[in-house]
């Protein structure tokens, strides 16, 4: 659900047992199913251990992230309430997220059954309808057909399954009747229904700000300043739904609770959210679930969660976020700005360039020293390990990306172009680029097609960019052909044909006219290789190149 403003959402993550938060949130099962332990006493479960450890926000520390079923994780997220336009607080959240479960799955071999909200009934989409004249149901309606589209643009993995509060209200009012009929919840004489915090001792402000009063102001039916509501009457020209207590509609926190125990029952591997709703909207949705469950620790792990997201992405591309979210750990704040945004466009531009130049390598365009391969296998290896190991310790995705970064230093730094031709040793570099490009695909950014989706061009660009390359390419050789005798002036070797240096300034007006539009062209001796980039190379960078290259 987004609730709280972009300053709340920049606020230090928050995890636990089940539930992990991140400057988003998420709770990953660090405890098993709902368990008899009682108070705010964390309790580690039993089940399939994963071998990897996640931060637990009520211990404070790491701690393994335990299954209920083996490689089997089930999750938990809150989605959007549907009233506005998604920020980049939520791209952040939802991207990271995605890249934890890509994580889960791709290197651990867990199966991520992922289950999500919709808040499609709220007190925000009421007010919106009433501003926009419209039923709240095409207010609801639009947002989220906005959101799904938005985080399919970021290539985020949907869900199993899209669950709204409005199709599930009928399991909201039977849960909330068993919490009643479990001495936890009462209902007053005016239509609502509250959770009874009093009930529950001090098991209440596992995540803090249990003294804070909850709700709207002046309910005289409350028993406590602190209970909740669970049901709220129905008032003029709000949507309604029959119950037991009169017509009304889901308090916030219930939902979430309901539709959860529906999906899974009550054993819940990981719960995610943003770590602004740490309290009351998941404080107030474990203490209803262990009331409604009758146990004392419902989840296992707990995850968490800034500009127009729509307006974001005309500036950088999807890929480019990813490594921007990559390059922070998943329980820190956002610093977003041009510059973090800048830091990521050049990694992921590292990564790209370096795949480019052992291409050509690999294809006899690019002439090096003698490559010290075992030293390359060598870096490889400790890559692999490096990136496994940092993942499996609270998905350390910064730490991954530094990993991978270092291995292509060190084979930059075998990419050393020279004039002699010198031995080829092409099998490292194609198991260094295949192993970049699987790492990068696991984290969702797809190099294999970047060069065309940086462009925003179809499939065809790259063969007009190869098509002009190659003519270009023919049009220097010619130009730099050398005469058969020393040229006028010259004593010393045969010159270029003056009536042909004015084709070699054009073949380099047109490389450099070609960089700033995303084409970028390296003349490697007598041959000449491209890339579509997703930025524009300025002069001087262009110049850096064609020095390295001639």
């Amino acid at each position: 659900m987004w609730r709280r403003s972009v300053r709340a959402a920049l606020r230090e993550p928050n995890v636990s047992r089940g539930l992990f938060c991140t400057a988003n949130t998420v709770k990953p099962r660090l405890g098993g199913s709902c368990s008899s332990a009682s108070g705010k006493k964390w309790q580690r479960p039993s089940g399939f251990d994963t071998g990897m450890k996640t931060f637990n926000s009520l211990t404070k520390q790491k701690e393994p992230l335990i299954l209920a079923r083996e490689r089997v994780a089930t999750w938990y997220s809150c989605g959007p309430t549907v009233y506005d336009h998604a920020h980049l607080g939520h791209a952040c959240s939802y991207v990271r997220f995605d890249i934890l479960q890509r994580i889960l799955s791709r290197l651990f071999g867990i199966t991520v059954i992922h289950a999500m909200v919709i808040t499609d009934i709220d007190d925000k989409i009421i007010r919106r309808s009433w501003e926009e004249n419209v039923c709240s149901t095409i207010i609801a309606s639009m947002y989220e057909d906005e959101f799904k589209r938005d985080m399919l643009s970021l290539k985020v993995i949907p869900p199993a399954v899209y669950l709204r509060v409005t199709e599930n209200v009928h399991h909201i009012v039977a849960f909330i009747e068993r919490i009643i009929q479990n001495g936890k919840a009462y209902a007053t004489k005016e239509g609502d229904v509250y959770f009874d915090v009093q009930s529950i001792g001090d098991r209440y402000g596992k995540f803090g700000g249990a003294a804070e009063p909850q709700g709207e102001p002046g309910n005289p039916g409350k028993r406590d300043p602190r209970d909740f509501a669970l049901w709220k009457r129905s008032k003029a020209r709000e949507p309604y739904w029959e119950s037991p207590w009169g017509r009304g509609r889901p308090g916030w926190h219930i939902e979430c609770s309901t539709v959860a125990s529906s999906m899974f029952g009550s054993q819940l591997d990981i719960h995610s959210g943003g770590i602004d709703l740490a309290f009351p909207h998941h404080e107030n949705e474990i203490a209803q679930s262990e009331a409604y469950h009758q146990c004392g620790q419902w989840f296992t792990t707990r995850l968490q969660k800034y500009k127009i997201l729509l307006d974001f992405l005309k500036s950088y591309s999807a890929s480019e976020f990813r490594m921007f979210c990559l390059l922070t750990k998943y329980r820190s704040a956002i610093d977003y700005s041009d510059s973090s945004m800048s830091e990521a466009r050049t990694s992921l531009g590292s990564i790209s360039t370096f795949i480019h130049d052992a291409q050509a390598y690999m294809k006899g365009q690019l002439q090096c020293s003698p490559v010290q391969e075992a030293f390359l296998w060598e870096r490889l290896a400790e890559a692999k390990s490096s990136v496994i190991n940092a993942l499996a310790e609270d998905f350390d995705t910064p730490r991954a990306i530094g990993a991978v970064m270092n291995l292509i230093y060190h084979g930059n730094c075998q990419l050393q172009p020279v004039s002699v031709v010198s031995s080829h040793v092409p099998a490292v570099f194609a198991a260094m680029v295949s192993y970049i490009r699987d790492i990068m695909d696991v984290f969702g950014i797809d190099l294999l097609h970047s060069k065309a989706d940086a462009a925003s061009h179809g499939g065809s660009l790259e063969g007009v960019v190869e098509q002009l390359t190659s003519f270009r390419s023919e049009v220097r050789a010619f130009a730099l052909a050398r005469q058969d005798g020393p040229t006028a002036g010259s004593s010393n070797k045969p010159g270029l044909y003056p009536e042909r240096i004015p084709l070699l300034k054009a073949c380099d007006a047109l490389r450099n006219d070609l960089a700033p539009l995303g084409v970028l062209i390296k003349d490697r001796g007598a041959t000449s290789t491209w890339e579509i980039t997703r930025g524009k190379q300025s002069h001087q960078d262009q110049d850096k190149d064609q020095e390295r290259s001639s």
